[in-house]
């Protein structure tokens, strides 16, 4: 009888003990996604400040600066809920602006325009680095949330489910060449 006890008392250690591990493995996985989600937002912000920059340094022409500008206002200005889209057509905009070699030869040429197209080339770079940082984290808490014992036992407690970041991240194709050579 006794023994009985001293089992069902250890088996409910254990379990306690499984859960508690549980739970603070989902905590540090809820604070890493807060973590890369500051990551992906400051190399966002950097990446906008660095295209306005571009944008009124008078190094393009007056239509692209327009056109740059508005996009990186967009984005920098986006709420939460449209700041996926706002950041994909900063994307398109760079794209469209720096799609050609020629255009980024023109940017080079103007005074200024080499270091202003290397700041931007390290934005752009880093902005998918970040992205898949905070996307992993985010795909690796839904993983471990949709466990039965997380659900049963409430584990995450409040914490809202963790959304992934999607946006287009593809850089100006030769910005991106310029980048990796």
């Amino acid at each position: 009888m006794i023994t009985s006890f001293v089992w069902a008392g250890l088996a409910l250690l254990l379990i306690a003990v499984y859960l508690s591990w549980t739970a603070g493995r989902l905590d540090r996985l809820h604070a890493r996604i807060d973590a890369t989600r500051a990551g992906l937002d400051a190399q966002l912000l950097r990446r906008v400040s660095v295209a306005q920059e571009l944008a009124t340094s008078g190094l393009l022409d007056p239509a692209a600066s327009l056109v740059l500008y508005e996009a990186a206002f967009a984005a920098r200005q986006a709420e939460e809920e449209q700041r996926e889209v706002a950041e994909s057509e900063l994307s398109q905009a760079l794209r469209a602006v720096l799609g050609d070699a020629e255009d980024i030869a023109a940017v080079r040429e103007a005074p200024g325009g080499e270091a202003a197209l290397h700041e931007l080339a390290e934005a752009v770079r880093r902005v998918p680095m970040a992205r898949r940082f905070h996307n992993d984290a985010v795909r690796a808490a839904r993983s471990l949330r949709r466990h039965r014992t997380v659900r049963w036992f409430r584990l995450a407690g409040h914490a809202p489910f963790p959304m992934a970041f999607e946006m287009d991240d593809e850089p100006p194709g030769p910005l991106a060449e310029r980048v990796s050579a």
